[in-house]
């Protein structure tokens, strides 16, 4: 290895010259997790299991090195809701196997979209697997496999390169869910902006040394949750549609990551920034809801935002677009080359028990994890159950009983958390082992004059604001240029839920209900940044800080496995039972329904579960759609439980471009047939051939020569002759 290393130094440093000033890799990879009968990670919603896809994820990692390839560092987008404590660890573990010390936890970032339609089971703690009945190891194996294989890939071709950033204002894309909180925040302060969110996106352009363009990061700040808590198929929302755009425009309108290049679109300090622009409204009166409590009636069930498009395919796809079309506008016009060195620094933390100095006299802690009231609220982006209403400072009596026979909290522990009225004390229940983190993960990466801050959850607009002021102050004080720009990657190495502002906190909505570790959880987050950035400008080491725990032996769960598949008496596996007409027109919708089996059986990675075809001779047929397309759906439903009988509905919105021609839809699946046997069995089915053409369609007699239609005609007193030859004349 250390042999290799060196040669490619060399190699890098003859090729770089004077003309790069960084060597860059790119990869991508599948992490789909299993697309039927598995809690999506988000909502917290146990009735919104996975039952096919629309959009697959992926992972998509950039290295970056300095021109004399001394110094790396990696930035990975994960289609994932966030990056687990034991997701970091198994990824962290599998790359030492695979390159040593060359990536470990110091230099590799690992940062989540927050996709709300994702398989759940990934995390290591009770209350994030809860409504994923436990622990999925599915969940987490592919997406420890398509992590590391989207860096082994980014390591297999890295090239000198150069590195480009823009920043620009994009509108009409997100608003404040918590507008309330977000008032409560210093005057002065707000008057500093204009907008209640972050409308700022940053662009890294990254090319090799020809300046043909390789990838792109983008950073914006807006959930993604335009996919609301009715979908079962997994999504990579409005963020994966956004990079699939992007890649395509480059990469020619390949298929989805068949091309070399890369885009990703990262998430920011999105904890309060909703992309339902239209905003919250009562659902039985269409009414604005409550600005405080957010609930129409007093039901938060009632309160839900929406838009900005007519469902949510249409909002996804509009939230992607805006952020693709304003990320290839600063792709175009980047001019500011990144130059410098490249570097790192990370730290584990004990968020628990953190002393903040406060002024002169008064210092304060941080506390033991713990959820307030209106965590159970929910958001206007899915709102919870039982009636529960976010701006609740005060708790009640019933729901203490209940608390109680979890973990009772300690008289210092409510005293630390206050106002928040606490509903779960996570950080004082264990069994059948701890409920959430103690230990975080902070890191910053370096390129050049460029800083990224990652970050383990979701900081509001003002929390992310004020981060990102205090680690360029820093950074700039110990020496880094006045140009120095720094961005927050959120969702990053570990989640630790919420981190609003202290004065946000006292307002408790969703945000500060969840804000786990008290009201000074904020402070402290930016100490320990602003420590880290002092160490890497000033050139120290950082002790490693205390190492997170494994719980991996101890998880349980409660899905049960794939028992067996059975197909209905005179059918097979991949037949088409509910087939094709002959003839679509452009911008229609043609659907084919299969006898299929469960899809937990092989999750298809790098693979698929559907094609659609195009006939270009008689014996050559050409795949132009597959199951991470927009514009397919592959829907998954069990019919028979007790048989284990299920079939898959596989629909393609053809575009209004589409090239006319003949075409068809293929299934592929496995089926386990034995409930006695552990294996499975390929099968592939596919739909008859049709035809997509331009204009009307003619009268054909073969489409309604169905029993259905025949019975129709038969009443009126005409006859299949007469209508065949009417037919025969039609030119």
């Amino acid at each position: 290895m250390d042999l290799r290393f060196l040669f490619l130094s060399f190699i890098f440093g003859q090729v770089c010259g004077q003309n790069t000033n960084f060597i860059i890799g790119t990869g991508i990879a599948d992490i789909t997790g299993p697309a039927a009968e598995i809690d999506m990670m988000g909502y917290a919603n146990p009735a919104q299991t996975t039952s096919g896809i629309h959009l697959r994820q992926y992972s998509r990692a950039f290295i970056v090195a300095d021109s004399a390839n001394k110094s790396r560092v990696v930035f990975v987008n994960v289609d994932a809701c966030m990056i687990s404590q034991i997701l970091q660890i198994k990824v962290i573990e599998k790359l030492k196997n695979v390159f040593g010390s060359l990536y470990n936890e110091s230099n590799v970032c690992l940062s989540g979209i927050h996709t709300h339609s994702g398989p759940g089971g990934f995390h290591q703690y009770v209350l994030l697997d809860v409504t994923s009945l436990g622990f999925v190891n599915q969940s987490l194996n592919s997406l420890v496999d398509g992590i590391v294989m989207s860096i082994e890939r980014a390591n297999a071709n890295m090239k000198p390169g150069n590195i480009f950033v823009n920043e620009g204002e994009l509108l009409d894309s997100n608003i404040n869910r918590s507008p309330s909180a977000y008032l409560n925040n210093p005057a002065d302060e707000r008057a500093k902006y204009k907008y209640d969110v972050d409308k700022n996106m940053t662009v890294l352009k990254f090319v090799d040394a020809s300046n043909k363009p390789i990838g792109m990061i983008s950073w914006f700040a807006v959930h993604c949750t335009s996919m609301n808590n009715t979908n079962h198929l997994i999504s990579s929302d409005n963020k994966g549609y956004a990079a699939q755009l992007f890649e395509a425009a480059i990469n020619n309108n390949s298929l989805p990551v068949k091309g070399k290049f890369i885009a990703a679109f990262a998430q920011s300090n999105l904890g309060d920034v909703s992309p339902n622009i239209k905003g919250p409204h009562c659902i039985n009166t269409g009414k604005p809801c409550d600005i405080l409590t957010s609930t129409c009636e007093g039901k938060n069930e009632l309160c839900i935002a929406s838009g900005p498009g007519k469902d949510m395919f249409d909002s996804t796809k509009i939230i992607g677009e805006n952020q693709y079309k304003k990320a290839m506008d600063l792709f175009n016009s980047a001019k500011s080359m990144l130059s410098g060195p490249v570097d790192f620094r990370h730290q584990f933390v004990n968020m628990s028990n953190i002393t903040i100095k406060i002024n002169d006299t008064y210092s304060a802690m941080t506390c033991k994890p713990a959820m307030g009231y209106s965590f159970a609220a929910g958001t206007t982006d899915g709102p919870g159950a039982f009636d529960f209403k976010q701006g609740t400072t005060k708790d009640n009596f019933f729901w203490n009983l209940i608390r109680d026979l979890i973990a009772e909290p300690s008289n210092e522990q409510v005293k630390c958390q206050a106002p928040k009225p606490i509903l779960l004390d996570t950080g004082e229940a264990s069994e059948p082992y701890p409920w959430q983190p103690q230990i975080a993960s902070t890191q910053l990466l370096r390129l050049g004059d460029f800083v990224i801050i990652a970050v383990p959850g979701e900081f509001t607009t003002m929390s992310g604001r004020r981060t990102r002021d205090a680690v360029r102050d820093s950074l700039i004080k110990n020496g880094l240029p006045s140009t120095t720009k720094t961005v927050i990657a959120g969702l990053a190495n570990t989640y630790t839920d919420y981190i609003t502002t202290y004065e946000e906190y006292q307002i408790q909505r969703y945000e500060g209900a969840s804000t786990i570790y008290g009201p000074h959880t904020l402070k402290a987050y930016i100490n320990q940044f602003v420590f880290l950035a002092e160490a890497m400008v000033l050139n120290k080491t950082v002790p490693v800080g205390p190492k997170p725990p494994n719980y991996l032996s101890s998880q349980l769960s409660f899905n049960l496995p794939v028992v067996y598949d059975g197909q209905p008496s005179g059918q097979v596996f991949g037949q088409a039972i509910k087939d094709v007409s002959l003839k679509y027109l452009q911008n229609s919708t043609v659907s084919v329904t299969f006898v299929s089996a469960n899809p937990r059986n092989n999750l298809m990675t790098e693979k698929t579960f559907l094609t659609v075809e195009k006939q270009n001779s008689s014996t050559d047929w050409e795949v132009i759609a597959t199951d991470s397309s927009w514009n397919t759906i592959f829907a998954w439903e069990r019919t028979s439980t007790l048989f284990g009988e299920s079939i898959a509905t596989i629909t393609w919105d053809i575009p209004a471009d589409q090239p006319t021609g003949t075409y068809r839809i293929r299934h592929f699946g496995y089926a386990k047939p034995n409930p006695l046997s552990e294996a499975i069995k390929e099968f592939t089915g596919s739909s008859k051939p049709f035809q997509v053409v331009t204009k009307k369609l003619k009268f054909d007699w073969r489409d309604f020569n169905r029993p259905q239609y025949w019975r129709y005609f038969k009443a009126l007193g005409h006859y299949k002759k007469k209508y065949q030859n009417l037919y025969n004349t039609i030119p």
